[in-house]
C-alpha cells in the first residue's frame, strides 16, 4: 500500500478514535466527576486529554512508514 493511501486511511482512523474517545471521555466526566474533587477532576482531565495519543501511536508509525519500492 502506498504512502498516500496509508495516509488516508490513517486521517479517517485518527479523526473516528478521537471523537469516540472524547464522547466516552465527556459521558465519563459528566456521569462520575460532577461531585468530584477539584483535585480529582483535573487529574481526570489530564490523563483524559493526553490518553488519546497512546492508542493511536501504532497507527501513526504505519501511517509514516516509508513506501516499498
Amino acid at each position: 500500500m502506498r504512502r498516500r493511501h496509508r495516509k488516508l486511511i490513517g486521517a479517517f482512523t485518527i479523526l473516528f478514535t478521537v471523537v469516540v474517545y472524547s464522547l466516552a471521555a465527556m459521558s465519563l466526566a459528566q456521569g462520575r466527576l460532577q461531585e468530584a474533587d477539584k483535585i480529582w477532576q483535573n487529574l481526570f482531565y489530564l490523563i483524559a486529554g493526553m490518553g488519546w495519543i497512546l492508542p493511536l501511536m501504532p497507527v501513526i508509525r504505519w501511517m509514516e512508514r516509508p513506501d516499498a519500492e
